[in-house]
């Protein structure tokens, strides 16, 4: 039953992932390349229940399926880039300093280093590195937003690891 129930979650959760990729997706930008990353809620909430597996599942599911409903090939690759290594990151943070970080502080990590994926793809379509000058600005969104992020996946788990589903779920997994 415990198997059951994680796929049930792990395909709620994509769903989720791909309703707030796909409604973000249509949010005017200030700056470009500059977005909530609001999606990532359900990927830190993912890596927190689930584990690291099935968090990249949920990055690679929204990523693949939120291109297919209304993006581009290069919005799918600065997505899938930045999406991976942002995970990637808060992944192996997570599992080696999680009793020293707090879920801000992986999450703003992990929106940093999206950043700097996107910037990797930009640099080479573009082939100039010379793009690494809208560093900063990326920076500073990364921290905004990844702080927001953390904050909003604190609220989130602390409410749902009451649940019994939860509760089954984290059980089998020990």
């Amino acid at each position: 039953m415990t198997n059951t129930k994680r796929i049930v979650l792990l395909s709620l959760l994509v769903g989720i992932a791909l309703i707030i990729y796909v409604i973000e997706a249509q949010i005017p930008v200030i700056f470009p390349g500059v977005k909530l990353g609001l999606a990532n809620i359900i990927s830190l909430f993912t890596l927190l229940v689930l584990g690291w597996k099935e968090s990249l599942i949920v990055v690679i599911l929204r990523t693949v399926m939120g291109s297919i409903f209304g993006g581009s090939i290069s919005a799918f690759l600065f997505s899938i880039v930045g999406g991976l290594l942002s995970n990637i990151v808060m992944i192996l943070l997570y599992k080696f300093f999680r009793n020293y970080l707090g879920l801000s502080s992986i999450s703003i990590c992990g929106a940093i280093f999206h950043n700097i994926g996107q910037l990797l793809v930009a640099a080479f379509i573009i082939q100039d590195l010379r793009i690494y000058i809208y560093l900063p600005i990326l920076l500073i969104s990364g921290v905004i937003t990844g702080y927001f992020v953390g904050i909003s996946v604190g609220f989130i788990y602390k409410y749902f690891k009451n649940f019994p589903w939860i509760k089954d779920i984290q059980k089998g997994q020990n």
